[in-house]
């Protein structure tokens, strides 16, 4: 019981700690900041596989959780890179 105490405590301020960073961040460096975003998201995507597939048939929950951080993580990623996209778009030259 004192461990999932600890893991909630954690998870609570790990949500409000990155709450406070984003809401801090101008405009101008949101697309570089999401670049770096892909890169963890993509670390957060090797554990979650990791967690999901970890093959206890007793333990649904852990692999619940696991899939559902495998989901929010690619959801992550792929607007992360249609958001980098659309920005680079601006910056091409247009065609006359």
């Amino acid at each position: 019981m004192e461990a999932l105490i600890g893991a909630l405590t954690i998870f609570v301020l790990a949500v409000f700690v990155g709450y406070e960073i984003i809401t801090k961040v101008p405009p101008t460096l949101h697309t570089p900041l999401m670049s770096g975003s892909n890169a963890i998201s993509g670390i957060t995507i090797i554990g979650a596989i990791l967690c999901a597939g970890a093959g206890d048939e007793g333990n649904f929950f852990s692999a619940l959780l696991g899939f559902l951080a495998l989901v929010m993580a690619m959801i992550n990623i792929v607007g992360g890179f249609l958001v980098t996209d659309r920005m680079l778009h601006m910056f091409k030259k247009k065609k006359d």
